[in-house]
C-alpha cells in the first residue's frame, strides 16, 4: 500500500490531535483537527504519521477521499467516526478547541 507524505495534503501535523490504536480500537493512529483548508471535515489516518494511508471525510458519510483502505478497514474507521461524530465535528467547528477535552470524549471502538 502506498503512503502519503505530508506534502500530499494541506493540513499542519501540529494543528492536530492524535488518537492512538489503544484509544480508538482502530489498527492506526488517526488524527483530527480544527478546521484547516478548504474542505469539510476530514479524519487522516496512518500507522505512523507522517506517511498517511488514508484521507477520509465525515459528513456526508465516510468516504476515502486520500490514498486507500481495505474493505474491513474502512469500516472500522466508519464505525468510529460514527460513534464519535459529534466531538469530531464540534473540535472541526472549533467548539470543543482543547485536544485534552477532545481527547478525553472520545469513545473506542468496543472491543469484539
Amino acid at each position: 500500500m502506498d503512503t502519503l507524505t505530508l506534502q500530499d495534503q494541506d493540513e499542519d501535523l501540529y494543528l492536530m490531535s492524535n488518537v492512538q490504536p489503544a484509544e480508538s480500537g482502530l489498527p492506526f493512529l488517526a488524527y483530527i483537527s480544527e478546521r484547516q483548508g478548504q474542505h469539510d471535515v476530514r479524519v487522516k489516518l496512518a500507522y505512523k504519521a507522517p506517511n498517511w494511508i488514508a484521507t477520509v471525510t465525515v459528513r456526508p458519510t465516510v468516504e476515502v477521499v486520500v490514498g486507500q483502505l481495505s474493505g474491513r478497514d474502512l469500516d472500522l474507521v466508519r464505525r468510529w467516526i460514527e460513534l464519535n461524530k459529534d466531538i469530531i465535528i464540534a473540535h472541526w467547528e472549533g467548539q470543543m478547541p482543547s485536544s485534552r477535552d477532545v481527547l478525553n470524549a472520545l469513545k473506542p471502538l468496543p472491543k469484539v
